[in-house]
């Protein structure tokens, strides 16, 4: 029997506990958590009547992992899809529905933006022009606006991919890699030339059913199953300070220096933020230390709003993102009672995000002055009256890992260096994508790498 340790329970660190304990039944496992609660990011709260995710609100439901680890710890009966997905741009105080059928914003084809007034015929004319007129295929990696704008120009970055991407990511199309977060696409591109090609080759039929999915009664309901089903031991308030080899395993140094407890383990899994892992891997394996050291990260803040029912001129459709060049506070904003029957007939849910990398100073205003400037945004951008019934800030300080240029080098540096280290592993969602179900995967990639 071995003894386990998993730093960090956010969804990453529970379903590698989880998963080990389901393939080594004899393992005792251990779940080391700083925090006061389980869950990480997946973090739901009593809200306007109804238990509302403030963090991750939904899975996608087009790979498998989320949905099977659902299945597994025995919630499906709880999983809903969304009732609508239709959502728009905002600009200049107009709703422009986002077209569908492209992967992350780029087209398959100009007939994809034909309608869309977000677009100048000249832009259009730019994009139809594509195909015939490529530049060089992806040869190494780039940001996504310094590949895409020659060839797509900057219309399309700036008003569709953009608050996409800055959705996703929290991040900017000019800094974020697009072999990292458009890795599908990528792979295209290093044999089609054409970006409009590349995007047909790879995209998702409308009719194949939902994209996303959640739990009825939230998603830190799996965070609390994970903890059940796996019978791992969870220790809240438990800070990591820093690990140290052994002859035969791991001795991990937690609490206070001046009350410090030790914890002597065969392997360690490591599912903390870049910046806390670079910290404890610095003695074991520097090179991943200083790799993980190089990710920016970003922070962001989500607010829960709600306000009267009978809200005469509320849009259709699940939201909105809007462009950075709109010159607001508010980067999108998920009309929750909309989007999910489960949180419709009690008054309009609405979920807004605020902050992206590089805006930390928006997010300096204190909870009342957030609520009371970004509440202004949302009434003006989708209609409402009245002031809100109620609202509540949820912050995540450096929460976000930016997928720079270079991030995939980045990644197999940690990773080779980490495989040198008998029994131990790292795992998050700095790794294999920051989705949910991408956590999941970079979870069970980092049981794998313990091996037996």
């Amino acid at each position: 029997m071995r003894h386990v340790v998993v730093i960090g329970a956010g969804i990453t660190g529970l379903a590698a506990a989880f998963e080990h304990r389901r393939r080594h039944p004899g393992d005792q496992v251990s779940v080391l958590e700083a925090a006061d609660r389980v869950g990480g990011k997946l973090h739901t709260v009593d809200f306007a009547g109804h238990r509302y995710d403030v963090g991750a609100e939904m899975v996608l439901a087009v790979v498998p992992e989320a949905l099977d680890l659902i299945d597994a710890v025995g919630l499906t009966a709880d999983v809903v899809q969304p009732s609508t997905t239709s959502a728009s741009i905002a600009l200049n105080g107009r709703h422009h529905p986002i077209p569908t059928g492209t992967v992350l914003g780029v087209p398959a084809s100009v007939d994809d933006l034909v309608g869309s007034e977000l677009f100048s015929p000249a832009s259009l004319d730019r994009i139809r022009a594509e195909p015939d007129a490529p530049g060089p295929a992806l040869t190494d990696d780039e940001s996504v606006g310094g590949f895409l704008r020659p060839r797509l120009g900057d219309e399309l970055v700036g008003l569709l991919i953009e608050p996409l991407l800055g959705g996703v990511y929290a991040g900017r199309a000019d800094a974020l890699s697009i072999m990292a977060t458009m890795p599908a696409l990528a792979q295209a591109l290093q044999h089609e030339p054409s970006v409009l090609r590349a995007a047909a080759s790879i995209r998702r039929d409308p009719g194949a059913g939902p994209v996303f999915a959640t739990l009825r009664g939230g998603l830190a309901a799996l965070a609390r199953a994970l903890v059940d089903r796996s019978g791992a031991e969870v220790r809240l308030g438990t800070t990591v300070r820093a690990i140290r080899r052994t002859g035969t395993g791991y001795r991990l140094d937690c609490g206070p220096a001046s009350a410090a407890t030790f914890i002597e383990a065969e392997a360690v899994l490591i599912a903390v933020p870049p910046p806390n892992a670079a910290r404890l891997l610095g003695p074991l394996a520097p090179d991943a230390a200083s790799a993980l050291a190089e990710i920016p990260m970003a922070s962001m803040a989500i607010l829960a709003l709600s306000w009267p029912s009978g809200q005469a001129l509320l849009p259709m459709g699940s939201g909105l993102l809007v462009p950075p060049e709109a010159g607001g506070l508010v980067k999108a904003v998920t009309i929750s009672s909309n989007k999910w029957q489960h949180l419709s007939g009690q008054g309009v849910l609405v979920r807004a995000s605020v902050g992206r990398i590089g805006e930390e100073r928006a997010l300096r205003r204190s909870d009342a002055e957030l609520l009371a400037d970004a509440g202004q945004e949302v009434a003006e951008l989708l209609n409402l009256t009245g002031a809100p019934t109620a609202g509540s800030v949820t912050r995540w300080g450096g929460g976000l890992p930016q997928y720079t240029v270079g991030h995939l080098d980045r990644v197999a540096t940690v990773r080779a260096a980490v495989s040198q280290v008998p029994g131990l592993a790292v795992a998050g969602a700095a790794f294999d994508g920051v989705g949910v179900p991408a956590c999941i995967r970079s979870a069970y990639a980092a049981v794998d790498a313990l091996g037996n």
